[in-house]
């Protein structure tokens, strides 16, 4: 028979159990790498597009700061992204930044309500040429009344259970703007000056395209304009970002004032490495 003292001890344990997973679920809610943005402090990252949740938790578990998803160059819709982002969440370390396919227009404020809901909190937009898109796209991820954003959480306010979830939902998104063509270049420092971008990311292939320098990455021109775009985002207050593989590359924007910065795509390093293997195989067994 169990005593009157045992069952008071298994009730007072079992009040513990849920008042530690509210507040470790209002802690979660809190976004660290947007508070790393702020500070300047380096987050290294990695590129995901393989749009597979088996794939992204062995990434998770790599040591990254972030991972970014991919929803513009790689097969996912919302339902692979709610997949990659739960597998994510349970490796407390790392930080799931997303990619909408297009952030302007209805479809975009649509795509930007229904990634926040499912519980993206770092939101990059590709393709933001002037001030204006970039202040539209802060209100599309804004409730009112600073913006537009639909009164929904689901995932994102762990379905009602984070009670004042719609009061300080705002404070904790973080946007991410891509600067990746002639146009937004010349118009970064307005850009940069938007109230609510975090981050302004610099989009090596698309611009280089854009200057005329189609695959030239490193191209001298190319390279002197995103060195320039970084001094200006960083006189801005604002986080500058990119992504390479280029192991000296990286180095030398991190030298730069780089904040949040991805050094590989997993798809990429997949493809490059399996090769090698096969390679080495085949050509030491003829």
């Amino acid at each position: 028979m169990i005593s009157a003292e045992t069952m008071a001890c298994e009730r007072a344990a079992l009040k513990n159990v849920r008042r530690t997973s509210f507040c470790t679920t209002m802690n979660n809610f809190k976004n660290t790498f947007k508070q790393a943005l702020k500070d300047r402090h380096p987050q290294i990252g990695l590129w995901l597009g393989l749009a597979n949740p088996y794939t992204t938790d062995i990434c998770a578990g790599a040591g990254f700061d972030w991972l970014l998803i991919d929803g513009e160059h790689s097969p996912n819709d919302i339902n692979s992204i709610l997949a990659q982002l739960q597998v994510i969440s349970g490796h407390p370390t790392v930080h799931a930044v997303a990619r909408v396919p297009v952030g302007h227009g209805h479809v975009g404020v649509t795509l930007i309500k229904q990634y926040l809901d499912i519980g993206v909190q770092s939101i990059l937009v590709p393709m933001v040429d002037n001030a204006q898109q970039a202040r539209d796209l802060v209100r599309a991820t804004r409730y009112p009344p600073e913006g537009v954003r639909g009164m929904g959480g689901a995932r994102a306010s762990r379905w009602g259970r984070i009670k004042d979830y719609a009061r300080h939902a705002n404070q904790e998104i973080c946007l991410l703007v891509q600067v990746e063509t002639q146009e937004s270049l010349n118009n970064i420092e307005e850009i940069a000056a938007v109230e609510g971008v975090d981050g302004v990311f610099i989009g090596p292939a698309d611009l280089s395209a854009s200057m005329g320098y189609v695959g030239q990455q490193d191209h001298p021109a190319v390279r002197a304009a995103i060195e320039g775009a970084f001094a200006k985002i960083l006189k801005a207050g604002k986080a500058p970002g990119f992504l390479t593989a280029d192991e000296k590359l990286s180095k030398h924007y991190l030298n730069l004032g780089g904040v949040f910065m991805a050094v590989g795509v997993e798809a990429v390093m997949l493809a490059q490495q399996t090769q090698a293997l096969a390679e080495r195989f085949k050509t030491s067994n003829p």
